[in-house]
């Protein structure tokens, strides 16, 4: 009598392990194929990872000191990175028009802002109507002081009531951000940032952000701060002291 054909049930302990016997089950297709490793991948975007951080270890430097790398890298690299720098630095000079606070009057408000913004980014500072918000007056010398410094952004600034009648006085300050003739990103007050304690600093994060600056821009007090923090290990590098003379206790 032929018996009929029943499943066998084979001992298997560990189906991913390199064994003979799994390798003919494999091949018999009692259990399924091995996945492929994914470390092979993961080196390779290690590797790569590696390759662009080297590759790309110049960005953000400005020339003062790309010229302290000189006896470090290579001639040809250092140049191409100068040149990038100079041409990056005429990009801005030609787009660099404003530098100053622009204050608004309604009137013109579609002309100086909405029209403005297929030009450049335009950032609406709307202040408080009493000038006794404290949060108004952080972002008021904010305003000046990187409207010098990134010329390319039009820094606007208008009492929110004159603005917008009947505007909450809670509300202030709003920051509108405009690009391409619409409203891009708002602010209500200071809590998005770092509340009274908001800097230069939170706000260049925040052109970084919506695209007004590059995160690289050598303009951004950070990246002033980082070269600052590596300056005495570049000055020990090239064998020069970082002792200020005027600090010597000798007469």
């Amino acid at each position: 009598m032929q018996m009929p054909d029943m499943p066998v049930n084979v001992p298997v302990d560990d189906p991913n392990a390199d064994t003979e016997w799994n390798d003919i089950l494999r091949k018999h297709g009692v259990i399924p194929e091995k996945p492929p490793s994914p470390t092979p991948m993961i080196q390779e975007a290690l590797e790569e990872a590696r390759r662009l951080a080297h590759e790309n270890r110049l960005e953000g430097k400005d020339l003062d000191e790309l010229a302290e790398l000189e006896d470090d890298e290579d001639d040809d690299f250092l140049e191409h990175y100068r040149n990038k720098r100079l041409q990056e630095l005429s990009t801005i000079n030609t787009a660099s028009v404003y530098n100053q606070v622009y204050h608004l009057q309604k009137p013109d408000y579609s002309r100086d802002v909405t029209e403005a913004s297929s030009k450049a980014h335009v950032l609406v500072l709307l202040t408080s109507s009493h000038g006794t918000n404290g949060e108004s007056r952080i972002l008021i010398d904010i305003w000046r002081e990187l409207a010098q410094r990134f010329g390319d952004v039009k820094f606007c600034q208008m009492r929110a009531d004159l603005c917008i009648e009947g505007y909450p006085e809670k509300n202030t300050p709003t920051v509108l951000v405009y690009k391409d003739g619409d409203i891009k990103k708002q602010l209500v007050t200071l809590r998005e940032l770092n509340g009274t304690r908001t800097n230069a600093q939170d706000v260049e994060q925040l052109l970084v952000d919506i695209g007004a600056v590059r995160i690289g821009d050598t303009r951004l007090r950070r990246n002033k701060a980082d070269a600052d923090a590596d300056a005495p290990t570049s000055k020990i590098r090239r064998g020069e002291s970082t002792v200020d003379p005027d600090d010597s206790d000798w007469d």
